[in-house]
């Protein structure tokens, strides 16, 4: 059987994505949607902050990169992202910290949520339950409870709306629920669009699945799809199984350009995945097609993903949605089931023989006694 032809063969797909993670990319509509009604829901009392700290680790954290590049023109506060377990030197009082941890258990997030209960931030946590959940309900702090049982990847739309709907509930955005309504319409165009009872021939994500498959992709994303582009690197990583990059504009065009000069037989093994927009700012486009050509002369192989919408968050969210079909049916062309991830497990068990994680447990324990 042709690797391609695959794709179109639902029981085939059905017996390699044995978790069926492509169900949340054909259900992404219906999760935005649901996550909207539960982050409006989040109940903040809060002054205006100095600053904003998202703080999480891999899928818990790009709902805060996505936060950033989001409001960069819209809110008149920093927003800076923690993946580490300290917060850095100036979160204080006037801080707002999201902790965000899907399984409630992550020790990074657990050891941040511990120094800002410390430093008196501002905190909001949001996790699907365990330690975190249990600790914020009983220093009684804001908590959002989002689902259980799904990868902490594919709650994506649960773990990133509470971010602007608490800051619209703070003053310090606006036009949160159109963008989000216009997200959802062009999320269920996007789903239809590339479902797995779409056929190849006419599904843009099986097509460019197909064209990756075999090489390591490098995502190129500018503007407020900088972190989009981080998001289909991870998915990428974690559905398809594979090694990937993601730069964006117009930085790369300062040292990652200069990697593919004279790449020759090395640039065999990549393929390059520009993000377009076709409201794309004349100076960006301009070095998007310059580079484009550049890296064409040197018989590299590249790809396009526009975005769909009107609304930046529509847009957003529409690269997005084609990236995790695309990396799930990438995946499924290499024959692995998307939705475990091995390494990471075997990491977190080694990593729970340091102890940490319990020290880090029995202090919160102390500070809630206090």
């Amino acid at each position: 059987m042709l690797k391609p032809v695959i794709l179109d063969n639902l029981s085939e797909i059905k017996r390699i994505d044995k978790s069926d993670m492509l169900s949340f990319c054909v259900g992404a509509p219906k999760h935005y949607g649901d996550a909207s009604r539960l982050a409006k829901n989040l109940q903040i009392d809060y002054h205006k902050p100095e600053t904003i700290i998202v703080a999480g680790m891999g899928g818990s954290a790009i709902g805060g990169e996505l936060l950033k590049d989001w409001a960069r023109d819209k809110a008149d506060v920093p927003i800076e992202v923690c993946r580490d377990y300290s917060l850095p030197a100036y979160a204080g009082r006037n801080a707002l910290v999201f902790v965000v941890s899907y399984s409630g258990e992550t020790e990074e997030a657990l050891s941040v949520f511990q120094q800002a209960l410390k430093r008196k931030c501002m905190i909001v946590t949001i996790s699907s339950g365990g330690k975190l959940q249990e600790f914020s309900k009983k220093l009684s702090l804001p908590h959002v409870q989002v689902p259980l049982g799904m990868a902490p990847r594919a709650t994506l739309p649960y773990l990133f709306l509470p971010l602007p709907f608490a800051l619209k509930r703070l003053g310090l955005v606006s036009n949160v629920d159109s963008e989000v309504n216009e997200a959802v319409r062009v999320l269920k165009l996007v789903s239809d669009e590339n479902m797995p009872g779409k056929p190849l021939s006419g599904n843009f994500s099986k097509t460019l699945a197909s064209a990756l498959d075999g090489t390591v992709p490098v995502i190129y994303g500018f503007g407020f799809y900088r972190a989009v582009a981080q998001r289909l690197k991870t998915q990428f990583n974690e559905n398809s199984k594979v090694p990937a990059k993601w730069e964006f504009f117009p930085e790369l065009n300062h040292n990652e350009i200069v990697g593919w000069e004279n790449a020759k037989k090395l640039g065999e093994y990549f393929s390059l995945v520009f993000i377009r927009d076709s409201d794309e700012p004349e100076e960006i486009q301009r070095r998007i097609e310059i580079t484009k050509k550049l890296v064409h002369d040197e018989g590299l192989r590249a790809y396009e993903i526009w975005g769909r919408g009107r609304s930046v968050l529509a847009r957003m969210c529409s690269v997005i949605c084609i990236g995790d079909f695309t990396s799930v049916y990438l995946g499924i062309l290499r024959a692995v089931d998307p939705t475990p991830v091995r390494t990471i497990d075997v990491l977190k068990r080694e990593l729970a023989k340091s102890g940490f994680k319990n020290k880090v447990i029995r202090e919160l324990e102390t500070l809630v006694k206090k």
